[in-house]
């Protein structure tokens, strides 16, 4: 019978612990946005409480989508065959938009569950969120199950992974070039992991260099943005609206291009003013909690380019066009994203 714990909302950290050390707890909700890091979890539970063979009759993947609590219940009550434990893992259970009755027998599973059994409740498509008038629920939620977020690794975690990642290929990266590779691509180890797989096959040297990552490396959004607009701040239009050109290409939705401009112009806007004030990149890094202050290098070279005033401008420009791309039927988005880097271009 599950009992109440005094893990609740246990971390990353302490879930690696409990696994290390053969300790699980017998329900859990998986949540967060580092896929990477929740999977290779799942595999590792699975390897440790499933006999190699076995997965047949004791692991069970279950899809969330109209999944009724007495289903399962009768699978998480079903006994182990040749093993002593069973895993369940559910995906995408809105657990909050269950009805009443099915809330109820919810309730009644979490309080009454075999302590053979492990549960994993993992959200992936879905978001996690907790219904705060639902209080019978929150207060099973609270008693029995372990929440684990899987959120996005600080700076030097991630360093050290990527260190790894390249040894296993071959290659080395130093901390610099492991910026640039952060700053192009993100910071989700599941983006990472085929990035880190084409600059392994392309590498022509033991040491990775930022060329080896420009030259195979897919960038996000943001970091495409920040080209876009510190070539603008550079006076080189041509290359602003080639990256605006690759983008619409690539059929990016203009209203989200134009948020990340203007994210980037609010960033910049920021960098101007800490030149103003004597600030540092670390002033900077803090302010917009950075992982690195790599970013914040760029934007204050940036910001050296342009005056308070036309950052002010931009910020607001930005704003209205925003407002209007929102509001306004049958616009021209695409033209009209092609003006405003025009405006911003001729401004500076």
């Amino acid at each position: 019978m599950a009992t109440k714990k005094a893990t609740k909302g246990a971390g990353f950290s302490e879930l690696r612990n409990a696994i290390k050390n053969g300790e699980l707890e017998n329900i859990y909700i998986f949540q967060g946005e580092e896929s990477y890091l929740r999977q290779r979890c799942l595999e590792e539970i699975k390897e440790l409480l499933i006999p190699a063979g076995f997965e047949e009759f004791n692991f069970h993947r279950l899809s969330g989508k109209g999944l009724s609590v007495q289903t399962l219940a009768e699978t998480v009550e079903a006994m182990p065959m040749m093993a002593q434990h069973t895993m369940v893992v559910v995906s995408d259970m809105d657990l909050f938009k269950l009805e009443e009755s099915q809330r109820s027998a919810l309730i009644d599973l979490l309080s009454d569950f075999p302590d053979y059994c492990t549960l994993i409740f993992v959200y992936d498509q879905l978001p996690y969120k907790r219904d705060g008038k639902m209080k019978k629920l929150i207060g099973a939620l609270d008693s029995y199950v372990t929440e684990v977020e899987f959120a996005q690794q600080e700076r030097e975690q991630l360093l050290r992974w990527l260190k790894r990642r390249f040894a296993a290929v071959g290659h080395d990266i130093d901390a610099a070039t492991a910026d640039h590779l952060l700053f192009t691509c993100g910071t989700l180890m599941t983006d990472l992991v085929s990035e880190i797989e084409k600059i392994g096959a392309y590498a022509k040297e033991t040491n990775v260099t930022v060329a080896d990552i420009n030259a195979v490396c897919e960038p996000i959004l943001d970091a495409r943005v920040f080209d876009m607009t510190n070539a603008i701040t550079a006076g080189k239009f041509d290359d602003a609206a080639h990256v605006l050109g690759e983008l619409l290409r690539m059929q990016v939705d203009p209203i989200a291009i134009l948020a990340a401009i203007g994210k980037e112009l609010r960033r910049l806007y920021t960098a101007r003013m800490a030149l103003d004030a004597g600030k540092d990149r670390f002033w900077l890094k803090s302010l917009w909690n950075m992982s690195s202050d790599y970013p914040a290098k760029l934007l204050l070279q940036a910001a050296k380019r342009v005056d308070h005033d036309w950052c002010a401008a931009a910020v607001k420009r930005c704003q209205i066009l925003d407002r209007r791309m929102k509001s306004e039927k049958n616009m021209d988005s695409e033209q009209e994203l092609k003006l405003f880097l025009m405006e911003l271009a001729s401004g500076k």
